[in-house]
């Protein structure tokens, strides 16, 4: 087992991380920028380390001030978290050559996995279902408009290294085709340096459901179920449940097999997400796989009683898994509380936090690094919380999730609480009744405070 970890990443999952490894008897090295100076990480880490201004690029994202970082704090791993380097192939490289091992994918997988034709072609030849679409990437968009007419429209162009709904397009008729595709690569080529562009046939009305995995190092897979994750805005994911209210018994145990299929050819090696989309008939096709931890995942870990950082460490360490597939005992639902003004477009709300109150009580959990006193940087993501609550049905859980949000209290900023509340008592979410549309004809004025 490791003797001293350093977690290259921030806020929320870095204090998650610490705890994790408190419990194991693992030292830890918290790394920050002068913007979080502040930040409960750098305070309850064994050790912490200055890399950088605020610009990511000067601090989170500067892999040789890192790796700098652990070579002078001694620590054995490192664990990048989700986002920043959390799936940067170069990064799991250069801690290879430094005989620092990363708690993630290897350089290898990442590539594999990273690159969205290649991953679509892996999966393809595992036999878990993939949307039908182009053979790898796009020569030129004439290739793209024959392959549209031959599958029948509408038809969605994908950046190969894109995310975050960044370098896509859905183009409904052939008309449409050339804008769509001189603003993707466009995008695409702009955000990622890579403009390279794949077809899919767009699926309408989907659901985005991922399955968690583990695999270790022996080549053995399971899995922990689903989450469900359709609310989204512009891609951006903002509630996330498991069980999903959409998903039968049955094809619960097809996607989980799908997944491990899937995971086990190409042998992953730590904890990631297969993602699929599913259409109305419940039918389902692999979108792409993410091989790193999710913000998400305490939702399943809340219903299987299984720490997932903890089972990340352990097998990065070498240890087997179980072996055996974990299914949901328990309802759960997570709200991600953004500084984000909800009734004006979502717009960025930094600033200081004059008061703060957290909700508890029973089946309630919050994943934060904020407090009152907190001044939320610019610089990085505006998520600044998670809330999640766990209980014996869904509708239960709702109700405990609009008590505990009408408790949580955080004053100086505009936050996304008013957006759950005012979800949450939409009839048809409370039905279960949702895609990854259904926020682009919510009621927005219905939003108090």
């Amino acid at each position: 087992m490791f003797n001293k970890i350093l977690i290259a990443n921030r806020g929320e999952i870095a204090l998650r991380i610490i705890r994790t490894c408190k419990e194991m008897g693992i030292k830890t090295v918290a790394v920050y920028s002068t913007a979080d100076k502040d930040s409960l990480h750098v305070r309850f880490a064994d050790e912490a380390v200055c890399i950088g201004a605020p610009p990511s690029r000067e601090s989170y994202l500067n892999i040789p001030r890192i790796i700098a970082a652990a070579e002078i704090t001694n620590a054995d791993a490192i664990h990048p978290g989700y986002g920043f380097l959390s799936e940067n192939a170069e990064f799991s490289k250069i801690c290879e050559e430094y005989n620092i091992k990363f708690i993630g994918a290897s350089s290898d997988m990442i590539d594999r996995m990273g690159d969205k034709a290649t991953a679509k072609a892996t999966m393809k030849e595992a036999g878990v279902p993939t949307i039908p679409g182009s053979e790898g990437l796009l020569a030129s968009m004439g290739e793209g408009i024959q392959i549209a007419s031959e599958m029948g429209y509408p038809v969605i162009l994908k950046a190969t290294a894109g995310g975050g709904g960044r370098g896509m397009r859905i183009v409904r008729e052939e008309s449409e085709f050339k804008k769509a595709w001189d603003d993707a690569r466009q995008e695409s080529g702009a955000a990622f340096g890579n403009d390279g562009l794949y077809l899919e046939k767009f699926v309408e009305e989907p659901r985005h459901i991922e399955i968690q995995i583990i695999g270790d190092s022996t080549g053995k897979a399971c899995h922990l179920s689903e989450r469900d994750c359709s609310i989204q805005r512009r891609h951006q994911k903002l509630v996330e449940e498991t069980p999903s209210p959409f998903i039968t018994d049955e094809l619960r145990d097809a996607m989980g097999k799908a997944a491990i299929k899937g995971a086990e050819a190409i042998g992953y090696e730590g904890a990631g997400t297969i993602e699929f989309l599913v259409d109305k008939n419940r039918n389902f096709y692999f979108m792409e796989m993410n091989t790193r931890i999710q913000v998400e995942h305490p939702i399943t870990e809340e219903v299987t009683d299984f720490d997932l950082i903890k089972e990340q460490i352990k097998v990065a360490a070498g240890e087997p898994i179980s072996g055996q597939n974990y299914y949901p005992k328990l309802y759960a639902m997570e709200c991600r509380i953004n500084a984000e003004d909800p009734s004006n477009g979502f717009r960025p709300s930094p600033g200081k936090i004059n008061n703060l109150h957290l909700p508890g009580g029973r089946g309630v959990r919050v994943d934060s690094h904020v407090y009152a006193g907190y001044v939320i940087p610019p610089n990085y993501d505006s998520m600044i919380a998670k809330l999640i609550v766990s209980g014996q049905s869904r509708e239960e859980v709702i109700v405990r999730m609009k008590r505990s949000l009408e408790e949580f209290v955080i004053d100086g900023i505009k936050t996304t609480i008013p957006f759950h509340i005012a979800l949450l008592e939409d009839e048809e979410f409370k039905a279960g009744n949702f895609t990854t549309k259904f926020l682009e004809t919510f009621d927005f004025s219905v939003i108090k405070g």
